[in-house]
Formats: C-alpha cells, sequence, structure tokens
C-alpha cells in the first residue's frame, strides 16, 4: 500500500470509527435488505468526516485510488465503501485506461445499486469519456452474465448529455430489453430518462419503436 493510502486509510478507520452509532447501524442496514453491516454514520455526517480525514494530504495518485479503494472494499462496513466512491469520483481524471480494471473489481465484488451506480456514472463513466479506447470494453460488459456489469455499461453515460453516443445506449437497452433482473430494467428506464432531458424526441421515438419491459419504458417516458 502506498504512504498516502495508509495515511488516508488509519484515518478514515480512526474518525468513522469514533463516529460509530449502533442503533442507526441497524436501521441502515436493515434498509439495505442486511446485506452489509453498517457503522450508523449517516450522508451529511459522512460527508463532514471525509472532509476531516483528507484535511491536509496532496493531491492522490493512480496507485493511492487504487490501494484505498481496495483496502476500503475490504472493511466490512457499506461507509468505508462510501468513502472510496466518493474519493474515487473527485479524482476520477487522475486515472489511467488501466484503471478500468480496478473499477471492475469494484463493481462486481460487494455490489449493491448504492455502490455500483456511483461507480458507473461517476467513474466508469469518465474513464470512458477520458479514454474512448474504453467503450469497447463497455460493449463487453453490456452482454456481460454479471447484471451489474450490465448496469454499468447501461448507466455509464448517465452525465453524458449532448456527448451522449446514442448508438451505444439504444443498442444496450435493445439487447436487454428483456433481462429478467429488475435493476437492468431499471437501468434501461433510467439511463432512457436521463437522455430524453436532452433528446426527448429521440427517447420517444426509441421506447415506441422497441418492445421494453413495463417498467423500463414507465421509467423512461416518466418525464415526457
Amino acid at each position: 500500500m502506498t504512504p498516502l493510502a495508509t495515511e488516508v486509510l488509519g484515518r478514515l478507520t480512526r474518525v468513522y470509527g469514533a463516529a460509530r452509532d449502533p442503533e442507526r447501524a441497524r436501521a441502515m442496514a436493515a434498509y439495505m435488505r442486511d446485506l452489509f453491516p453498517f457503522l450508523g454514520v449517516q450522508s451529511p455526517a459522512q460527508r463532514v468526516l471525509s472532509r476531516e480525514v483528507l484535511a491536509g494530504l496532496p493531491r492522490p495518485t493512480e496507485d493511492d485510488l487504487r490501494d484505498v479503494a481496495e483496502a476500503c472494499w475490504a472493511l466490512p462496513e457499506r461507509e468505508y465503501q462510501y468513502f472510496a466512491c466518493g474519493l474515487l469520483r473527485r479524482h476520477a481524471r487522475v486515472c489511467s485506461a488501466g484503471f478500468l480494471e480496478t473499477a471492475r473489481f469494484l463493481v462486481v465484488t460487494k455490489p449493491w445499486w448504492d455502490t455500483v451506480d456511483a461507480l458507473a456514472a461517476h467513474l466508469v463513466g469518465t474513464l470512458v469519456s477520458e479514454h474512448p479506447e474504453l467503450a469497447s470494453t463497455m460493449d463487453e460488459w453490456a452482454v456481460d452474465r454479471d447484471m451489474w456489469l450490465v448496469r454499468t455499461a447501461i448507466l455509464h453515460q448517465l452525465r453524458y448529455k449532448e456527448r451522449t453516443d446514442t448508438g451505444r445506449l439504444f443498442g444496450y437497452c435493445t439487447r436487454q430489453a428483456g433481462h429478467t433482473d429488475f435493476f437492468v430494467r431499471k437501468a434501461i428506464g433510467w439511463a432512457l430518462r436521463e437522455y430524453a432531458k436532452t433528446d426527448p424526441a429521440a427517447v420517444r421515438a426509441f421506447v415506441s419503436a422497441h418492445r421494453l419491459a413495463p417498467l423500463s419504458a414507465r421509467e423512461a417516458l416518466k418525464n415526457l
């Protein structure tokens, strides 16, 4: 582990650990179907504590980010993974194309919508935007057997607006229109709804011309 990553992890476990609230932790875990243990630190407090953890530290390198993220994923409580997602979001442009392998590991390890969606829109999306050659990897993820990779591929352009590759967006939605999992069907609707803010006519035409799951179509057209 890099020296900076070691410093960050030491501060993080100390600062977050001191804020542990067992009663809130039980409620937060129950909300997430008891898939993960929690410290009981709610989002507003996490943001304050994260600033304390990072105060005075230099800008992380790609190696620092990889080490911090992987160490946070190894810790049991979910707030540590949230911290890593926030750090990666802030510094995604530091990372080379090779960081996509780390992103893949984070997506498929301890996966649930809370971390996967953050990684898709703010890490993977930035990596593909900065390194367009990675779009071919999104094509592979879009048909992967792992539903969380599929969801990531569908959502990675969520913040692209006018830069959206509509061929890929509509193509992924078409190929996965019959997917049996709720999270993929929801992702299709969400991605289309978000792009509808940029080109509502294109989304209306796409939904009209394709047989989507009712959930996907409803989500796509929600604001139209």
